[in-house]
């Protein structure tokens, strides 16, 4: 029988493991409390951390020390998803809900102006922010961006079926172990993650990649971050696609990163491009 105190514990567990001291808040929204997990000085630059589908805000443990040194790093439990986050009020059933979600999340940090950076499906929440309000965005990172500018590859969507149709912990460890190739990645973390696909948190948005002509007409500056051997989509077409659309963009691939060893297993390397590209 599934423990529902297992999952907060390891929750807290992850984020105490955190090498930075952390301050928790939740932030009031229309579509329920959002759970933000805040580091560095508090007069720094602003960058917000969105988590790909399932992964939390703890996922950024092994980059918030060197990102926090020059940010204040606010990393989100996105509504409606595994985490800490409450998804108690106004249901989200859309990218213009989860805009205006984002938009009183920032209220609520009073953060006026941002830098953005997501992975998968926090990628995809990044450039339609960047769409929706781009005189409140820095600059976005988008790492490994799904739905963005291509699909998934159906090899793909047939392993990640199981995770959908029978949801357990065991499941989600075979996928995780298919997708990496084995690769390390933080067991308390993937134990997290497992723990978070066994529970049902509500409807996820579908993310549908923006119109041509909304990426064409974007004037914030972006960097794409590309996995070389993500199974979720084909990076190279997806980089060149980005390149094509974006008028301000820069594409980087790390050669031996699959979709979900990042943001964790390539931590030095990752933070550095954001670091840079930021500043």
């Amino acid at each position: 029988m599934l423990d529902p105190a297992r999952f907060p514990a390891a929750y807290d567990a992850l984020l105490a493991r955190w090498p930075v001291p952390v301050e928790s808040a939740d932030v009031p929204t229309a579509y329920g409390t959002t759970r933000v997990n805040s580091c560095g000085p508090a007069d720094a630059p602003p960058l917000m951390l969105l988590p790909g589908g399932g992964a939390t805000s703890t996922v950024w443990l092994a980059d918030v020390e060197r990102l926090s040194a020059r940010h204040r790093v606010h990393a989100v439990d996105t509504i409606g998803q595994a985490g800490r986050s409450a998804a108690d009020g106004r249901p989200a059933r859309s990218e213009a809900d989860l805009m205006v979600w984002l938009d009183e999340v920032l209220a609520g940090l009073d953060v006026g102006r941002t830098g953005l950076c997501g992975h998968s499906y926090g990628a995809w929440l990044s450039l339609c922010y960047a769409l929706h309000a781009p005189e409140r965005v820095s600059g976005a990172v988008l790492l490994d961006p799904t739905r963005c500018f291509a699909g998934y590859r159906a090899g793909y969507l047939l392993k990640a079926a199981p995770l959908f149709l029978r949801p357990s912990r065991q499941a989600w460890h075979r996928f995780l172990g298919w997708e990496t190739g084995g690769a390390t990645v933080d067991e308390g973390w993937a134990e997290l993650a497992a723990l978070g696909a066994e529970q049902r948190w509500g409807k996820i948005v579908d993310p549908r990649p923006p119109a041509a002509e909304r990426l064409r007409g974007c004037e914030v500056p972006m960097l794409v971050v590309l996995a070389a051997r993500s199974r979720a989509h084909d990076a190279a077409a997806v980089g060149e696609r980005a390149k094509a659309l974006l008028p301000r963009v820069r594409t980087h691939v790390l050669p031996t990163a699959t979709h979900h060893t990042l943001p964790l297993a390539h931590a030095d390397e990752l933070d550095s491009l954001i670091l840079d590209f930021l500043a």
